[in-house]
C-alpha cells in the first residue's frame, strides 16, 4: 500500500458548535494554508478540493438543551458532510475531511459506513484522541457533542444523532480502536466497558510502544471489513508539539510517535477515509498545529524518509 497513488478529495467541515472553546471553524483554513494540497500532490496523488460544507455559526443559534448543545445545527452539518463523503467515495476518491471539532466524525464516518453498507460491506475505525468521546446526554459533564461522537457512531446516545443516515451502528465495536486516551470522564469508563471498544491508553503506548499498538489496531479494525476510516484528533499529540487545540492534555504522544503511527497505517492499513479535527488557530503558535496536521497526512499517505 506504500506506493499507491490516490484520488483524494479534501472536504472542509468548519463546525465550531460541538466544543467548549471557539476557533476550530478556522481549522480547515489553517490546514489548507499549510499547503495540504501541494504537499499531497508532491507525493504523486491527484487532489481536488471540494471546499467546505455549509455550517451554521453559534452566534445565529440557540444552544438548546444543556446536555446536547447546538444539536440541530450539528445534525444538519453532519448530514451535509455524510452526503459529501458518500459522494466522494462513490466517485472513487478518498475523502480527507478537515474539521472543525470532533462532532464532524458523526457525519464523515456515517458517510464512509453508508457507502460500503450499500455494497453489503462493513468498515473499521481507528480513532486517535486524548479523550474517550463516548459520553451520552446522561453522562456528559459539559453537553458538548464533540465528546459524544464515538458513542453515537457505535449506536449509543441521542436517537437523532445515532440514526443519521438511517442506520445504526455505523461501525461495530469489535472493529473500533481508540488510541492515545489519557483523559476519560467517569461515565465514559462505564460506556467504554458497555460498548466493548478496544482502547489503548497512553500508558499502553508507553509500555508496548506505538508500533505494536498500531499494528494490533490495524488487525482489529481490518478484521472482516472493507477498509479503515482514520479519525485523528490533534489533541492526541502532546501540547508541546500541537499547541493549537481546544482541549489540550499534557503527556500526549510525541511528534515522532505520531509520524510512526501514520507511516505504519500507510504501509499496512486499507485506508478509505481520514479526518483531521480540533485544529484551533486561535490557540496556536505560528500555525504549528496546522502544519503538523499536513505533515501527518503526508505520512499517512506515503511520505517516507527514504
Amino acid at each position: 500500500m506504500q506506493n499507491r497513488k490516490r484520488e483524494i478529495e479534501i472536504i472542509g467541515a468548519p463546525v465550531d458548535l460541538g466544543a467548549g472553546r471557539r476557533g476550530v471553524d478556522m481549522g480547515p483554513s489553517a490546514i489548507r494554508v499549510a499547503e495540504l494540497e501541494t504537499r499531497l500532490e508532491q507525493l504523486g496523488h491527484s487532489v481536488v478540493d471540494f471546499g467546505d460544507v455549509d455550517v451554521m455559526i453559534p452566534e445565529t443559534q440557540a444552544p438548546g438543551p444543556g446536555t446536547l448543545r447546538y444539536k440541530p445545527a450539528i445534525l444538519s452539518a453532519c448530514e451535509a458532510l455524510r452526503l459529501e463523503v458518500e459522494r466522494s467515495l462513490d466517485a472513487g476518491r478518498m475523502p480527507l475531511v478537515l474539521g472543525g471539532d470532533h462532532s464532524i466524525a458523526i457525519g464523515s464516518v456515517s458517510g464512509s459506513s453508508g457507502h460500503f453498507a450499500r455494497k453489503g460491506l462493513a468498515i473499521g475505525l481507528i480513532w486517535f484522541d486524548a479523550h474517550g468521546d463516548v459520553n451520552t446526554p446522561e453522562t456528559t459533564p459539559s453537553g458538548n457533542i464533540h465528546g459524544m461522537s464515538l458513542a453515537v457512531l457505535l449506536g449509543l446516545g441521542d436517537p437523532d444523532l445515532v440514526n443519521l443516515g438511517g442506520r445504526s451502528p455505523k461501525v461495530a465495536a469489535r472493529n473500533t480502536v481508540l488510541i492515545g486516551v489519557r483523559d476519560v470522564d467517569p461515565g465514559e469508563r462505564e460506556n467504554l466497558k458497555r460498548l466493548g471498544v478496544t482502547v489503548f491508553t497512553i500508558r499502553e503506548i508507553d509500555e508496548r510502544g506505538m508500533r505494536d499498538v498500531v499494528n494490533e489496531a490495524i488487525v482489529l479494525a481490518g478484521d472482516g471489513t472493507a477498509g479503515i476510516h482514520l479519525s485523528f484528533d490533534l489533541d492526541v499529540v502532546d501540547p508541546e508539539d500541537a499547541p493549537g487545540t481546544g482541549t489540550p492534555v499534557w503527556g500526549g504522544i510525541t511528534y515522532r510517535e505520531a509520524h510512526l503511527a501514520m507511516e505504519i497505517i500507510s504501509e499496512r492499513a486499507p485506508l478509505i477515509a481520514m479526518d483531521l479535527v480540533e485544529v484551533n488557530p486561535v490557540l496556536d503558535t505560528r500555525n504549528l498545529t496546522g502544519v503538523l496536521a499536513v505533515e501527518l497526512t503526508q505520512s499517512a499517505l506515503g511520505k517516507r524518509i527514504l
